[in-house]
């Protein structure tokens, strides 16, 4: 990578984050749960496509879930972090555009293309986290982390924000059609194939600008690589049993990011579900993109002064709060005040959790123990959407009456949608209790025991 903390290599990787949070932003958190809804499921109720949605999210992130730590222990062994992460990247991007293509009611087709682009994001994400430790110098690891992720909430949410208007104002654009609504379905499929060019551009620049050192591992075959990074693979289940901070911290990790996770691709799905309308949504994402800006700015340098342990207590803190209020709002006033909090915390939970662990992992096998770390994230991923859109249908089925009226079954999918969003607060009770346990200094000292023995 060259010289670690060097400006130009720092920019360059974080300018991938702002390409790829465009995905995040526009499709995973925007208009995907809107048009699928809307759109790809048009005619069926909100709690089966709530399911629909959540099951297709979830299948995909297991897809990704376990081949991450493979692809991290084949990457470390050919010097590949970086090819692999362009692969994936352009995967997921040209899924992206390819949503455009996707006709209506065809909500199989869009739960396919979808599960592509979130397997190439995620995928892109095992290798980009992996560069981290050579991008940053050993004390700027948490606030470059965070300025990976304030760039993704300023790049994500302008590319958004002109995404909104195209949708608001079609005519603004040349799109023009004798019926409104089909002039914002084209502007919709427009956002999609926009993210898919903006994501490709800005991985140029990482592309350029990112260096990887060279390994010796570089020259052997494809095929020695691969049954190397295998067996690399399956010996990292033993270290990290060996690391039982590691292994903690990990469990700790997986619970609260499940929780942050599923609000993040869940939240439009539910507010849908609660009845209010799609572009104040819209706006309240648009909301927590600026504000998380600043914020995962601040959380860096809060990591750095405060301590990262701290920052990710208090974050874990709000996002309790946030769940619990969610659980019982009534008013379109009350979503955009959530959005506001999600952006103060989002971008520095993710940020922290991300640097912290790189404090305790083998420095020379980064890219195998951050496809752990991802690993348990993907997983976090295909509980979370699932619990939400499963516990939905069930709480329908016990609520609903034999022979329910229109205002029954209403009022039923509202009262169910808020029941399954009750389930993510365990999560974050349970990853908070696990984090408390997480003993820094052990680490440090299970680490060099590790490494002693490596070298014996």
């Amino acid at each position: 990578m060259g010289r670690r903390g060097d400006r130009r290599a720092v920019w360059a990787w974080a300018l991938y984050d702002w390409g790829n949070s465009a995905f995040a932003t526009t499709v995973m958190a925007g208009f995907f749960p809107v048009f699928f809804k809307s759109y790809w499921s048009a005619g069926a109720d909100a709690n089966t496509s709530t399911a629909q949605l959540g099951i297709g999210n979830s299948l995909a992130s297991l897809a990704v879930a376990l081949l991450a730590p493979f692809l991290g222990a084949v990457a470390d062994r050919g010097a590949a972090r970086k090819r692999f992460l362009l692969a994936f990247a352009y995967l997921g991007a040209a899924s992206s555009a390819a949503l455009s293509l996707v006709e209506k009611g065809c909500w199989q087709g869009a739960v396919l293309v979808y599960g592509l682009a979130v397997f190439g994001f995620s995928g892109a994400n095992v290798f980009y986290d992996s560069l981290l430790p050579d991008v940053a110098g050993p004390d700027k690891v948490d606030s470059v982390s965070a300025l990976g992720y304030a760039m993704g909430y300023l790049g994500g949410g302008l590319l958004f924000a002109l995404n909104v208007l195209m949708v608001l104002r079609p005519d603004l654009f040349g799109i023009v059609r004798p019926d409104p609504e089909q002039a914002r379905q084209v502007a919709v499929r427009f956002s999609f194939l926009s993210v898919g060019a903006w994501w490709g551009f800005f991985t140029l620049a990482t592309a350029l600008w990112v260096k990887e050192p060279p390994n010796l591992a570089r020259s052997r075959g494809a095929g020695s690589l691969v049954a190397q990074g295998w067996g690399q693979m399956i010996r990292t289940l033993g270290k990290i049993r060996k690391l039982k901070t590691v292994w903690l911290f990990l469990i700790a990790y997986w619970l609260y990011i499940d929780g942050v996770d599923t609000i993040i691709r869940m939240a439009v799905d539910y507010g849908l579900s609660l009845g209010f309308k799609g572009t104040d949504l819209i706006v309240a994402l648009l909301l927590t993109q600026f504000v998380g800006f600043p914020c995962a700015l601040l959380f860096g340098r809060l990591g750095e002064r405060w301590s990262a342990r701290k920052a990710i207590f208090l974050a874990i803190g709000v996002y309790f709060f946030i769940t619990a209020w969610g659980i019982v709002m009534t008013k379109k006033a009350e979503f955009f005040g959530l959005a506001v909090l999600i952006g103060t915390v989002q971008g520095g939970i993710q940020a922290l959790s991300r640097s912290y662990y790189s404090r305790l992992i083998p420095y020379d096998q980064r890219a195998e123990f951050y496809g752990f770390f991802n690993m348990l994230g993907k997983f976090a991923a295909i509980v979370g959407p699932a619990l939400i859109g499963l516990s939905g249908l069930a709480a329908r089925a016990l609520l609903l009456p034999a022979q329910p009226s229109a205002e029954d079954l209403l009022a039923v999918e509202r009262l169910a949608a808020r029941w399954s969003m009750g389930s993510v607060l365990v999560l974050f009770l349970l990853g908070a209790f696990l984090f408390a346990r997480v003993d820094e200094e052990k680490a440090k000292e299970e680490l060099q025991a590790f490494e002693a023995e490596g070298r014996s």
